[in-house]
């Protein structure tokens, strides 16, 4: 068991810092500010020792599981170790303290970062343009969909408002959707956990402005008719999306701008260096064909042939569906993914993919005797999703199987997602993974589903047993979250959202 967390720390009397005199005269200061203002008694500011603080903060993040502390198989998260040279020029004083307000003219190198950025995922993604201000995926997914409503409201099909979405999607494609006001029509896959081009044939009407297809999708499968797809939407007069969030298994080896893809959202975070998780941050940058370039986001970022220099350009407004982030985008991460290109370039890039998909393939392999595959039609491409059916027979769920992970020390897989597989996990090991760490992985798994079969409660709703807390009411944690510590000593309260008790 871990050492329990004590929160209380502060004690009477303990000093961790000693201020100077005040050099100010009270009686100028409250003339100043107006004597309301001031503090008529000390702040009731926690008294500690310096050590003790230094103590409680490291302890408490030991306890986070991290790409740079544990193997963290987030299956379609893309949680892989991005080197620390890229934060370390993410951090160069001459970036990180820009100003977004700042003229254009003394800010020319970040400019030129961003506009040779834009044309190395033109280069990469077979797309003709990019926006750069999305600033995740989801929010990415929004702005294609903002592209897609705008280019047929300016051709004249305002009556086109139906998206079809396939059950591999990506789970915030529905809701992109929807929050532009398409009506979403999904798509069952076929046998081998692809699309049913026969139903997509039937579904396709003029009422339907778009298919969202993730390709890869969640099931770690390439959609091998993917130009019978395009073609079919085109001769509807559809357009193509395409999540973009799986290219990690793609670059250098694929683009989707050949083919037939309209739209495509990237995410810098999942492919391009800046870790994924924790809330962020993110980018999500658009790319489209030559057709909708004059829709995407403004300002733009343009360059002056004939005085070499960088500028933001609002022209096209007219089409434009405006601006989507406040200033430019997150200029930190675009700047991370700039850095992670030019330092692989082409054929480094296509390594990342190739060494994505031969680890997916390989652990796939590991574990296939302990676990059933579902929808399992040959290789995967960078991940793959097992399912726990086999061992819930037993009374042990995906996320019994998650929880024992953690106190085996790997963090757990995405676990009942992809909907169409029953308790699935979803496993994402990434390029960066070594063998070794994959071997040991795959056997810790199949050590799990051992004792699924013969020792079933040793795994049910009793791990993980090396955290400060075990098992939470994650609904009500999630609905009704106790976002309040009560600082009084001694006093235990009932957390309504753990049904646990704390000091």
């Amino acid at each position: 068991m871990s050492e329990p967390l004590i929160f209380e720390l502060s004690r009477e009397g303990k000093r961790g810092y000693t201020f100077p005199e005040c050099d100010v005269p009270e009686s100028p200061l409250a003339s100043l500010i107006g004597t309301r203002h001031l503090r008529r008694e000390p702040a009731a500011l926690p008294e500690l020792a310096e050590i003790d603080v230094i103590r409680h903060f490291t302890r408490i993040s030991r306890l986070n599981f991290c790409v740079d502390t544990h193997f963290y198989p987030l299956g379609s998260c893309t949680m892989k170790y991005n080197p620390k040279v890229n934060e370390k020029i993410a951090a160069l004083v001459g970036f990180s303290q820009l100003h977004p307000l700042q003229p254009p003219q003394t800010v020319q190198g970040m400019l030129r970062l961003l506009f040779e950025l834009e044309h190395l995922l033109c280069e990469i993604t077979g797309m003709d343009a990019f926006t750069l201000q999305p600033a995740a995926g989801a929010h990415g997914e929004l702005v294609g969909m903002m592209i897609a409503r705008a280019y047929f409201a300016r051709a004249g099909e305002p009556g086109r408002n139906i998206v079809l979405i396939p059950d591999s999607g990506h789970g915030t494609n529905p809701s992109s959707a929807a929050l532009y006001g398409f009506e979403v029509q999904g798509l069952a896959s076929d046998a081998s956990g692809r699309v049913d081009v026969k139903q997509l044939g039937a579904a396709l009407t003029p009422r339907v402005a778009a298919l969202m297809l993730t390709n890869p999708n969640t099931l770690g499968l390439f959609e091998k008719d993917i130009s019978s797809i395009a073609g079919l939407l085109h001769d509807n007069g559809s357009l193509f999306y395409c999540d973009g969030a799986n290219l990690n298994a793609l670059v250098g080896l694929a683009k989707p701008g050949d083919m037939g893809i309209d739209i495509l959202h990237t995410n810098m975070h999942k492919t391009f260096s800046t870790p994924h998780g924790g809330g962020g941050p993110g980018a999500g940058p658009v790319g489209v064909k030559k057709k909708l370039a004059p829709f995407l986001p403004v300002p733009r970022v343009r360059r002056d042939d004939a005085r070499g220099t960088y500028f933001f350009d609002g022209v096209g407004a007219g089409d434009s569906v405006g601006r989507v982030h406040a200033f430019y985008g997150n200029a930190g991460v675009l700047l991370k993914a700039y850095a992670y290109i030019r330092a692989l370039g082409a054929e480094g890039l296509r390594q990342v993919a190739l060494d994505a998909v031969l680890n997916a393939n390989y652990l796939k392999e590991l574990v296939s005797a302990c676990f059933d595959i579902p929808y399992n039609s040959g290789p995967c491409m960078h991940e793959f999703v097992l399912s726990a059916a086999r061992q819930k027979e037993h009374g042990v769920s995906a996320l019994d199987i998650a929880k024992a992970l953690i106190d085996r020390g790997f963090h757990p897989p995405t676990v009942y997602f992809p909907l169409i597989v029953k308790e699935a996990l979803m496993i994402e090991p990434t390029e960066t993974e070594t063998k070794e760490t994959l071997d040991t992985f795959a056997r810790v798994l199949c050590e799990i589903a051992q004792a699924a079969e013969h020792s079933p409660g040793t795994l049910t709703n009793v791990t993980p047993h090396t955290t400060p807390v075990s098992r939470l009411d994650e609904v009500s944690a999630a609905r009704k979250p106790v976002l309040t510590w009560c600082a009084e000593s001694g006093r235990e309260e009932k957390d309504s959202a753990s049904g646990r008790q704390r000091r």
